[in-house]
């Protein structure tokens, strides 16, 4: 079992959300968070003052899957997400030790995403 992190631009949110759900994805979690990666910095003038924008805007997904959905899951938040610019996110995978369901008491692969 695997946890996806998806990091993304605002505007591809709904992009994403469309390909987990082609490729059959299910159950995940979404955030909107700030942060900074390579993107250039941006400076803007605020009541005279020049200013230095160092967070950008970012959504974060967050995907328990079984093994055989590492792949798709990547693949379809990689292709959704996508813009070719600098600023369009990460995607990270992590192992997890132990999932419950917590309505049924189900544990580690019946708890995640079904096997293929």
């Amino acid at each position: 079992m695997k946890l996806v992190i998806g990091i993304v631009r605002p505007e591809k949110a709904n992009d994403v959300l469309e390909a987990l759900y082609r490729a059959e994805v299910r159950g995940l979690s979404m955030s909107r968070i700030q942060g900074h990666g390579g993107e250039t910095d941006q400076v803007e003038t605020y009541r005279g003052t020049v200013v230095k924008m160092e967070l950008y805007e970012k959504v974060r997904f967050e995907v328990g899957v079984s093994d055989n959905f590492v792949e798709p899951t990547v693949a379809a938040m990689a292709k959704a997400a996508r813009t070719g610019e600098v600023g369009d996110g990460k995607i990270f995978v992590v192992p997890i030790e132990k999932v419950v369901r917590i309505r049924t008491g189900e544990e580690n692969t019946a708890a995640v995403t079904p096997v293929l």
